[in-house]
């Protein structure tokens, strides 16, 4: 009996000791998924809250806490100059619990040669530098530094999109701004003024979105972090005369930098969606044109639409927000079904607070809207059941 007792004890502790490694491999996946941001068919939606490098630690902790108060799972923050206080934001947001997609601004002169020059704006739009001009050693060293103080502070990153809107002169220095708006800009990639340039522009880009997958996979926490391309801007060739800014449609520059080899690199694309006064059918059709070049992960990459907005110009409190409450819901809508096929896998609606039109936190608190913006898609689909 003392040895069968004896036998049953060892069975028993081989069974408990096979159950708990079981269940620490569990644990460890699910840490995993969580550290990359998977939310399974819901799909991920967020809110964007850039620039927080100019805000004082109060201010960036008061505004990152109203954030999570307000049942935001995930926010779009940027690595901007200065990086320390940019790394700072990032690392209250994830202390907050915020599962954060991290954007990376090409414009940092940090990138840069000391020698290299911005692109004149005329006065009408800020001077920037050509993509064509980054360095990629720079941008490698100065990435890995930015990876090793989040990964020391325990940071573990859901996404990061290195860059944005590169298909518009704001953004790209291969792009130009003309002396006076009015004239016609490019409609396609023949038409533009700096060709090669902008070819050039984007070969580094395929270099740069190579080298920020390899840092994330050199740390600890962010090693499974989802890399996503830059949002590409969904301005119409109308709006880019009238502003004289060159730019080229996104599935243009998506396929331009598939050629380059970007697939291997990316686990989606970054798009951005603006629909302006469109309203009914005509906003619903806008979405579905634009987000026709997203993948289901089958045959090509699925998009994430990582900064999308409706204008409200009211000011007055409390908030008026009926009128874009129809668009924001139609959108939604739209996305929904995107996500359920496989289309769409996060939407980061621009933003929280800091443009009055397209602010959500008004009036010192979410506006209806905006909370309807962010709700997860399950309590969306609920609230349209209704």
């Amino acid at each position: 009996m003392a040895r069968l007792a004896s036998e049953g004890a060892g069975w028993l502790s081989g069974a408990r000791r096979f159950f708990l490694g079981a269940l620490l491999s569990l644990s460890v996946v699910a840490s995993d998924a969580a550290a990359a941001g998977e939310q399974g068919p819901a799909g991920i939606i967020g809110i964007n809250r850039v620039n927080l490098a100019w805000l004082t630690p109060g201010e960036q902790r008061r505004i990152l806490t109203d954030i999570a108060a307000s049942g935001a799972t995930h926010v779009r923050l940027s690595l901007s100059a200065p990086v320390d206080k940019s790394i700072d934001a990032v690392e209250i947001a994830y202390r907050l619990g915020l599962k954060i997609l991290l954007e990376i601004q090409l414009s940092n002169p940090d990138y840069y040669a000391d020698d290299v020059r911005p692109r004149t704006g005329h006065g009408r739009i800020w001077d920037i530098r050509r993509l064509s001009d980054i360095d990629p050693r720079i941008y490698g060293e100065k990435l890995r530094a930015a990876l090793a103080r989040m990964d020391a502070a325990g940071v573990a990153l859901a996404a990061v999109e290195p860059g944005n809107e590169i298909n518009y002169s704001a953004y790209n220095g291969d792009l130009i701004v003309l002396e006076k708006p009015g004239a016609a800009t490019a409609r396609h990639v023949s038409d533009i003024r700096n060709r090669q340039a902008f070819a050039l522009g984007m070969a580094a880009y395929v270099d740069i979105v190579a080298l920020t997958r390899q840092a994330l996979k050199a740390t600890v926490h962010s090693r499974r972090a989802l890399v996503v391309s830059a949002g590409l801007s969904d301005m119409g060739a109308g709006e880019a005369d009238r502003r004289g800014m060159e730019r080229l449609d996104p599935q243009e520059v998506i396929a331009l930098l598939k050629e380059r080899g970007l697939d291997r690199h990316v686990d989606a694309y970054g798009i951005h969606v603006y629909p302006g006064q469109k309203t009914g059918v005509r906003l619903t059709e806008y979405v579905s044109d634009l987000l026709a070049f997203c993948g289901d992960g089958v045959v090509g990459k699925p998009c994430w639409v990582t900064e999308w907005g409706v204008a409200n110009a009211a000011r007055a409190c409390p908030l008026d927000d009926r009128k874009r409450a129809d668009a924001v819901a139609a959108i939604r809508s739209a996305f929904d079904d995107l996500m359920s096929a496989g289309r769409l896998d996060a939407a980061f609606y621009y933003d929280w607070d800091t443009h009055a039109g397209y602010g959500v936190w008004r009036c010192g608190r979410l506006s209806p809207a905006g909370a309807d913006a962010i709700a997860p898609k399950e309590r969306n689909r609920a609230a349209k059941g209704r």
